[in-house]
């Protein structure tokens, strides 16, 4: 705890500098890079896909960035963001589908159902008949 807290100080007195590599603590990095993207991707997003060096290039014609590694990480934020909302749309459309089949059956077994209950009604009231004749 007490180590914790002389490092916790450390921080406090030392001032962030940009660093291209890893950046100390990556709140800010992160932050930064999901900010950039998301600018990035409001303007062009239909030009980006899923491959990282067809959207490295994109970046390049798009934006003027100095460092190399911003740059890798902003285009890598950038394809796995279209990746995950292509795969959301896959699972979005299999649901959809599956639910149509699910209401489909569901409308047969309907169907069937009535189609017992009116048998069931007819086999019930043929014996009364029956028995009220005798």
């Amino acid at each position: 705890m007490m180590k914790w807290l002389c490092y916790w100080k450390q921080i406090q007195n030392h001032s962030f500098e940009y660093r291209y590599k890893k950046p100390l603590f990556n709140t800010r990095g992160v932050d930064r890079i999901k900010r950039l993207s998301y600018e990035v991707l409001d303007e062009h997003k239909q030009k980006f896909g899923e491959d990282f060096a067809d959207n490295k290039k994109v970046l390049d014609q798009i934006a003027v960035i100095r460092s190399k590694g911003l740059k890798n990480e902003i285009a890598g934020y950038i394809t796995k963001f279209i990746k995950k909302e292509i795969r959301d749309e896959k699972i979005k459309q299999s649901q959809i589908e599956s639910s149509k089949v699910e209401n489909h059956t569901l409308q047969e077994k309907i169907s069937d159902d009535d189609s017992t209950e009116e048998q069931v009604i007819e086999i019930v009231s043929e014996p009364k008949s029956t028995v009220t004749e005798e």
